[in-house]
């Protein structure tokens, strides 16, 4: 897929500044990086769903790294990370899988200089303005509990019956104010993705 076929990408930055009747020093922020592309395989079964595995691949490098430009930060201090895809009326859900799973968490892991955790992921078929809950966690160890979390993300002109939406959300931080206990981000070991 070249990227003449992405109709649109769009950045959002959420910033935290006050929680509950508290300030929030420094904010917490998020970034969401979300394309717009045609689907090559709406309307239609296609077995081998490899074209959009690769638009995985090249979408996972280029949403990281907006992400990260727009939070600021060099990519290895971003905190948490998560994907999603919506597909159309026309696509299936494994579309969305197909362009989530297999090839986009690699360069997204190079964009951030790590990720030994898992991408949490979310993937849904809707109509034009569908929102998603992008599922956030640590990148690196999934038992940072103060990294769960979650970016509402949704294009108002989006996904038409053919196309998919697709994001890649990267933190600076976790909560604001987290207070629930749990591994710390200074006793993350980042081996296993765990702990």
């Amino acid at each position: 897929m070249s990227d003449a076929l992405i109709r649109k990408l769009t950045v959002i930055l959420e910033e935290t500044h006050r929680e509950g009747d508290r300030a929030v020093a420094p904010p917490t922020r998020k970034a969401a990086a979300v394309a717009v592309i045609g689907n090559p395989c709406a309307g239609r079964h296609v077995e081998d769903l490899t074209e959009l595995v690769e638009v995985g691949a090249m979408l996972g490098r280029l949403l990281a790294e907006r992400a990260v430009a727009a939070l600021g930060i060099p990519g290895g201090a971003a905190h948490s990370y998560g994907k999603a895809a919506i597909v159309g009326e026309d696509g299936e859900l494994e579309h969305a899988a197909a362009i989530l799973h297999p090839k986009m968490g690699a360069p997204v892991r190079a964009v951030l200089e790590k990720g030994a955790a898992l991408i949490p992921s979310a993937k849904k078929r809707g109509g034009m303005g569908t929102p998603i809950d992008v599922p956030l966690g640590h990148k690196d160890a999934a038992y940072v509990r103060s990294h769960f979390d979650a970016m509402e993300v949704r294009v108002p002109d989006a996904p038409r019956r053919d196309e998919i939406v697709v994001a890649v959300v990267v933190t600076d931080s976790g909560r604001p104010r987290p207070r629930i206990g749990g591994l710390t981000v200074d006793q993350i070991e980042g081996r296993d993705g765990l702990r």
